[in-house]
Protein backbone atom coordinates (compact mmCIF):
# COMPACT_ATOMS: atom_id res chain seq x y z
CA UNK A 1 0.00 0.00 0.00
CA UNK A 2 3.14 2.16 0.59
CA UNK A 3 4.60 1.35 -3.03
CA UNK A 4 1.41 2.65 -4.53
CA UNK A 5 0.16 5.34 -2.35
CA UNK A 6 3.58 7.21 -2.35
CA UNK A 7 3.76 6.73 -6.16
CA UNK A 8 0.44 8.43 -6.56
CA UNK A 9 1.30 11.26 -4.35
CA UNK A 10 4.63 11.66 -6.46
CA UNK A 11 2.81 12.35 -9.77
CA UNK A 12 0.99 14.80 -8.26
CA UNK A 13 3.75 16.42 -6.74
CA UNK A 14 6.22 16.08 -9.47
CA UNK A 15 6.85 19.84 -11.22
CA UNK A 16 6.08 19.13 -14.48
CA UNK A 17 2.57 17.65 -13.42
CA UNK A 18 1.88 20.34 -11.01
CA UNK A 19 2.45 23.16 -14.22
CA UNK A 20 -0.13 20.52 -16.07
CA UNK A 21 -2.19 20.30 -13.40
CA UNK A 22 -2.35 24.20 -12.96
CA UNK A 23 -3.34 25.25 -16.52
CA UNK A 24 -5.64 22.58 -16.50
CA UNK A 25 -7.63 23.53 -13.64
CA UNK A 26 -6.84 27.33 -14.55
CA UNK A 27 -8.67 26.48 -17.81
CA UNK A 28 -12.07 24.92 -16.37
CA UNK A 29 -12.28 27.59 -14.46
CA UNK A 30 -12.68 29.79 -16.62
CA UNK A 31 -14.85 27.51 -18.58
CA UNK A 32 -17.35 27.13 -16.13
CA UNK A 33 -17.14 31.30 -14.89
CA UNK A 34 -14.61 31.44 -12.41
CA UNK A 35 -12.61 33.62 -14.29
CA UNK A 36 -10.03 34.77 -11.44
CA UNK A 37 -9.49 31.71 -10.15
CA UNK A 38 -8.73 30.63 -13.72
CA UNK A 39 -6.62 33.23 -14.46
CA UNK A 40 -4.40 33.03 -11.31
CA UNK A 41 -3.80 29.18 -11.66
CA UNK A 42 -2.61 30.33 -15.41
CA UNK A 43 -0.14 32.87 -14.08
CA UNK A 44 1.06 30.33 -11.42
CA UNK A 45 1.48 27.71 -14.13
CA UNK A 46 3.57 29.74 -16.34
CA UNK A 47 5.61 31.05 -13.52
CA UNK A 48 6.43 27.42 -12.42
CA UNK A 49 7.10 26.24 -15.71
CA UNK A 50 9.74 29.48 -16.44
CA UNK A 51 11.51 28.90 -12.96
CA UNK A 52 11.61 25.04 -13.13
CA UNK A 53 12.03 25.24 -16.72
CA UNK A 54 14.91 27.88 -17.08
CA UNK A 55 16.39 28.96 -13.90
CA UNK A 56 19.65 26.60 -12.20
CA UNK A 57 16.52 25.43 -9.42
CA UNK A 58 16.89 21.79 -10.91
CA UNK A 59 20.71 21.62 -11.16
CA UNK A 60 21.33 23.36 -8.01
CA UNK A 61 18.61 20.35 -5.88
CA UNK A 62 20.46 18.16 -7.64
CA UNK A 63 24.30 19.54 -6.96
CA UNK A 64 23.02 18.76 -3.56
CA UNK A 65 22.55 15.06 -3.47
CA UNK A 66 25.10 14.49 -6.14
CA UNK A 67 27.92 16.16 -3.53
CA UNK A 68 27.01 14.27 -0.60
CA UNK A 69 29.11 11.03 -1.01
CA UNK A 70 32.51 11.67 -3.02
CA UNK A 71 33.90 8.83 -5.13
CA UNK A 72 35.69 6.65 -2.34
CA UNK A 73 38.75 5.89 -2.14
CA UNK A 74 39.24 1.74 -2.46
CA UNK A 75 42.62 0.55 -0.89
CA UNK A 76 41.77 -2.95 -0.37
CA UNK A 77 39.84 -6.07 -1.18
CA UNK A 78 36.18 -5.63 -2.59
CA UNK A 79 33.44 -8.64 -1.44
CA UNK A 80 31.06 -7.58 -3.89
CA UNK A 81 29.09 -5.21 -5.65
CA UNK A 82 25.54 -4.30 -5.33
CA UNK A 83 23.87 -2.89 -8.47
CA UNK A 84 20.20 -1.08 -7.54
CA UNK A 85 17.85 -1.61 -10.42
CA UNK A 86 16.73 1.90 -12.45
CA UNK A 87 18.70 1.70 -14.81
CA UNK A 88 16.68 0.07 -17.73
CA UNK A 89 13.07 0.07 -19.15
CA UNK A 90 11.55 -3.46 -18.47
CA UNK A 91 8.57 -1.88 -20.77
CA UNK A 92 10.41 -1.27 -24.12
CA UNK A 93 13.06 -5.09 -23.23
CA UNK A 94 9.97 -7.05 -22.53
CA UNK A 95 7.74 -5.11 -25.54
CA UNK A 96 10.40 -4.84 -28.48
CA UNK A 97 11.96 -8.21 -27.12
CA UNK A 98 15.26 -5.88 -26.76
CA UNK A 99 17.82 -5.21 -23.68
CA UNK A 100 16.96 -1.32 -23.76
CA UNK A 101 18.89 0.92 -20.76
CA UNK A 102 17.32 4.08 -19.91
CA UNK A 103 19.86 7.96 -19.01
CA UNK A 104 20.57 6.20 -16.22
CA UNK A 105 22.54 3.07 -17.87
CA UNK A 106 25.58 4.34 -16.20
CA UNK A 107 25.09 1.99 -13.33
CA UNK A 108 25.42 -0.59 -15.72
CA UNK A 109 28.57 0.22 -17.93
CA UNK A 110 30.20 1.16 -14.45
CA UNK A 111 29.82 -2.06 -13.01
CA UNK A 112 31.29 -3.88 -15.62
CA UNK A 113 34.01 -1.67 -14.77
CA UNK A 114 34.17 -2.63 -11.46
CA UNK A 115 33.50 -6.69 -12.71
CA UNK A 116 37.07 -5.93 -14.25
CA UNK A 117 38.84 -4.26 -11.70
CA UNK A 118 37.46 -6.80 -8.89
CA UNK A 119 37.76 -9.79 -10.56
CA UNK A 120 36.93 -11.83 -7.65
CA UNK A 121 34.14 -9.53 -6.57
CA UNK A 122 30.57 -11.00 -6.49
CA UNK A 123 27.60 -9.24 -8.18
CA UNK A 124 24.14 -8.72 -6.68
CA UNK A 125 21.39 -7.22 -8.34
CA UNK A 126 18.56 -5.94 -6.88
CA UNK A 127 15.49 -4.67 -8.47
CA UNK A 128 11.88 -5.89 -8.99
CA UNK A 129 9.01 -4.45 -10.64
CA UNK A 130 9.18 -0.64 -9.72
CA UNK A 131 5.57 0.33 -11.32
CA UNK A 132 2.16 0.45 -10.28
CA UNK A 133 1.41 -1.17 -13.35
CA UNK A 134 4.25 -3.57 -14.02
CA UNK A 135 2.53 -6.94 -13.59
CA UNK A 136 3.64 -9.11 -16.51
CA UNK A 137 6.80 -7.52 -17.50
CA UNK A 138 10.15 -8.30 -16.90
CA UNK A 139 11.78 -7.81 -13.91
CA UNK A 140 14.91 -4.87 -13.58
CA UNK A 141 17.18 -7.84 -12.50
CA UNK A 142 16.42 -9.76 -15.26
CA UNK A 143 17.24 -6.75 -17.67
CA UNK A 144 20.01 -6.02 -16.32
CA UNK A 145 21.53 -9.36 -15.53
CA UNK A 146 20.89 -10.06 -19.79
CA UNK A 147 23.30 -6.91 -20.22
CA UNK A 148 25.77 -7.05 -17.89
CA UNK A 149 26.05 -11.37 -19.87
CA UNK A 150 26.34 -9.25 -22.94
CA UNK A 151 28.81 -6.80 -21.76
CA UNK A 152 31.45 -9.58 -20.74
CA UNK A 153 30.50 -10.56 -17.19
CA UNK A 154 30.42 -13.88 -16.72
CA UNK A 155 26.79 -15.03 -15.56
CA UNK A 156 28.17 -17.34 -12.60
CA UNK A 157 29.28 -14.04 -10.90
CA UNK A 158 25.92 -12.60 -10.83
CA UNK A 159 23.51 -13.07 -7.94
CA UNK A 160 19.37 -10.85 -7.85
CA UNK A 161 16.55 -10.75 -6.14
CA UNK A 162 13.44 -9.77 -8.17
CA UNK A 163 11.03 -8.75 -5.06
CA UNK A 164 12.05 -5.03 -4.53
CA UNK A 165 9.60 -2.51 -5.69
CA UNK A 166 11.80 0.99 -4.51
CA UNK A 167 15.32 2.02 -2.47
CA UNK A 168 14.11 0.63 1.13
CA UNK A 169 13.19 -2.52 -0.40
CA UNK A 170 16.35 -2.56 -2.32
CA UNK A 171 18.15 -2.69 1.14
CA UNK A 172 15.73 -5.06 3.28
CA UNK A 173 15.98 -7.39 0.01
CA UNK A 174 19.39 -7.59 -0.58
CA UNK A 175 20.75 -7.49 3.17
CA UNK A 176 18.50 -10.76 3.34
CA UNK A 177 20.03 -12.42 0.59
CA UNK A 178 23.42 -11.45 1.14
CA UNK A 179 23.73 -11.62 4.37
CA UNK A 180 27.21 -9.56 4.68
CA UNK A 181 29.35 -10.47 7.29
CA UNK A 182 31.30 -8.14 9.44
CA UNK A 183 35.09 -6.59 7.29
CA UNK A 184 33.29 -7.40 4.53
CA UNK A 185 33.43 -4.07 2.00
CA UNK A 186 30.00 -4.33 -0.06
CA UNK A 187 30.32 -1.45 -3.16
CA UNK A 188 26.64 0.32 -3.76
CA UNK A 189 26.37 1.57 -7.48
CA UNK A 190 23.51 3.99 -8.33
CA UNK A 191 23.55 7.29 -9.72
CA UNK A 192 24.65 10.28 -7.55
CA UNK A 193 21.65 12.03 -6.73
CA UNK A 194 20.12 8.92 -5.73
CA UNK A 195 22.83 7.55 -3.48
CA UNK A 196 21.86 9.68 -0.15
CA UNK A 197 18.61 7.69 -0.15
CA UNK A 198 19.86 4.42 -1.10
CA UNK A 199 22.55 4.94 1.36
CA UNK A 200 19.34 5.71 3.70
CA UNK A 201 17.51 2.54 2.95
CA UNK A 202 20.47 0.12 3.43
CA UNK A 203 21.68 1.38 6.87
CA UNK A 204 18.34 1.31 7.63
CA UNK A 205 18.39 -2.45 6.67
CA UNK A 206 21.60 -3.42 8.19
CA UNK A 207 23.87 -3.20 5.26
CA UNK A 208 26.92 -1.59 5.79
CA UNK A 209 27.71 -0.19 1.91
CA UNK A 210 30.65 1.81 0.46
CA UNK A 211 28.83 4.65 -2.07
CA UNK A 212 30.18 4.10 -5.33
CA UNK A 213 28.24 7.13 -7.09
CA UNK A 214 27.67 7.09 -10.72
CA UNK A 215 25.37 8.89 -13.68
CA UNK A 216 25.88 12.41 -12.24
CA UNK A 217 23.65 14.76 -14.15
CA UNK A 218 25.74 18.24 -13.45
CA UNK A 219 29.26 19.39 -13.49
CA UNK A 220 28.77 21.48 -10.35
CA UNK A 221 28.75 24.92 -9.39
CA UNK A 222 29.41 26.32 -13.57
CA UNK A 223 25.72 24.86 -13.94
CA UNK A 224 24.20 27.72 -11.41
CA UNK A 225 25.97 30.63 -13.70
CA UNK A 226 23.45 30.10 -16.29
CA UNK A 227 20.23 29.29 -17.06
CA UNK A 228 19.01 25.95 -18.63
CA UNK A 229 19.51 25.27 -22.11
CA UNK A 230 15.23 24.56 -22.85
CA UNK A 231 12.23 24.05 -20.45
CA UNK A 232 12.71 20.34 -21.68
CA UNK A 233 16.36 20.05 -20.00
CA UNK A 234 15.30 22.01 -16.77
CA UNK A 235 11.96 20.39 -15.86
CA UNK A 236 13.78 16.58 -16.34
CA UNK A 237 16.47 18.33 -14.00
CA UNK A 238 13.72 19.80 -11.34
CA UNK A 239 11.57 16.43 -11.50
CA UNK A 240 14.44 14.74 -10.86
CA UNK A 241 15.84 16.56 -8.02
CA UNK A 242 11.93 16.48 -6.50
CA UNK A 243 11.71 12.42 -6.67
CA UNK A 244 14.95 12.60 -4.63
CA UNK A 245 14.17 14.82 -1.71
CA UNK A 246 10.27 14.12 -1.83
CA UNK A 247 11.71 9.71 -1.74
CA UNK A 248 14.04 11.59 1.34
CA UNK A 249 11.40 13.23 3.22
CA UNK A 250 8.15 10.18 2.63
CA UNK A 251 11.25 7.57 3.51
CA UNK A 252 11.94 9.76 7.00
CA UNK A 253 8.64 10.22 8.25
CA UNK A 254 7.71 7.03 7.19
CA UNK A 255 10.13 5.91 9.68
CA UNK A 256 11.67 3.82 7.11
CA UNK A 257 14.97 5.63 7.89
CA UNK A 258 16.98 6.87 10.45
CA UNK A 259 18.76 10.14 9.02
CA UNK A 260 17.19 12.85 7.00
CA UNK A 261 19.88 13.10 4.81
CA UNK A 262 22.23 10.41 5.03
CA UNK A 263 26.36 11.47 4.72
CA UNK A 264 29.75 10.09 5.23
CA UNK A 265 29.94 9.04 8.76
Amino acid sequence: MFFVISKLIEFFLLPSNLVALLGLIGILAMLVGRSRLGRVCIIMSVLLLAICGWSPLGPAALIVLENRFPQPVIDGPVTGIVLLGGAVDTHISGDRGTLAMNEAGERLTATVDLSRRYPDARIFLSGGLGHIDGAGNLTESQVARDILVSLGVVPQRIDMEERSRNTCENGTESAASVQPKPGERWLLVTSASHMPRAVGCFRAAGFNVTPYPVDYRTRGPADLKHPTGSIAVGLAATDLAAHEWFGLLTYRTAGLTAERFPSLH
